[in-house]
């Protein structure tokens, strides 16, 4: 009995279009990055949904990094690296600015409901919140992803592109700054 031929050949890593070639075609015509969102959604937002605690958050900022990817595509530069690094990149700078945007959410209240409901520890929070601010743009990210997300330093260090013992020592710097900072403001 003869074999049946296949209508389709089977998949392999012959028969897909390469990574490369799917950028650059996204690149010439931005209709054809709907290949690269099918091909990166479900990375993106795992990665995302594991540090939100919503889902709908996780979806929207899944959306708003795919925004971005496309309105950065025509900058993205090849240089040999997963495409999926890159969105990964604008997925952790994205979760940085939402924790940023959340530490300088100020309530509408008037200055008589403020004074009267000062928390006693406000003004050291304030205080540090300033001098986390201040500091140099890669301690500032360790100590934000750190601190005001909860990451592990292994997830920080393969956002940031770094080793865990240099990720340990931007922590140590940081906390060793403010701690310094903190007490020659107090004293």
């Amino acid at each position: 009995m003869a074999a049946r031929a296949r209508a389709h050949p089977p998949e392999d890593a012959s028969n897909r279009p390469s990574e490369r070639s799917l950028v650059e075609a996204a690149q010439q015509d931005p209709s054809r990055f709907a290949a690269l969102y099918e091909a990166h959604f479900d990375v993106v937002y795992a990665y995302l949904a594991r540090r939100l605690p919503d889902r709908s958050e996780a979806e929207d900022l899944t959306g708003e990094v795919f925004r971005k990817a496309l309105e950065g595509l025509p900058r993205f530069e090849w240089r040999g690296a997963p495409f999926a690094a890159w969105l990964l990149r604008i997925a952790a700078n994205a979760l940085a600015d939402r924790a940023r945007r959340a530490m300088h959410v100020v309530p509408n209240t008037t200055a008589a409901e403020e004074e009267a409901s000062v928390d006693p520890d406000a003004a050291e929070h304030a205080q540090l919140f300033r001098l986390v601010r201040e500091l140099p743009e890669d301690q500032r990210r360790v100590v934000e992803l750190r601190f005001a997300e909860g990451r592990p330093i292994r997830d920080i260090a393969a956002d940031l592109g770094r080793t865990e013992g240099a990720v340990k020592q931007l922590q140590l710097r940081a906390l060793q700054t403010l701690r310094k900072r903190m007490t020659k403001d107090d004293g």
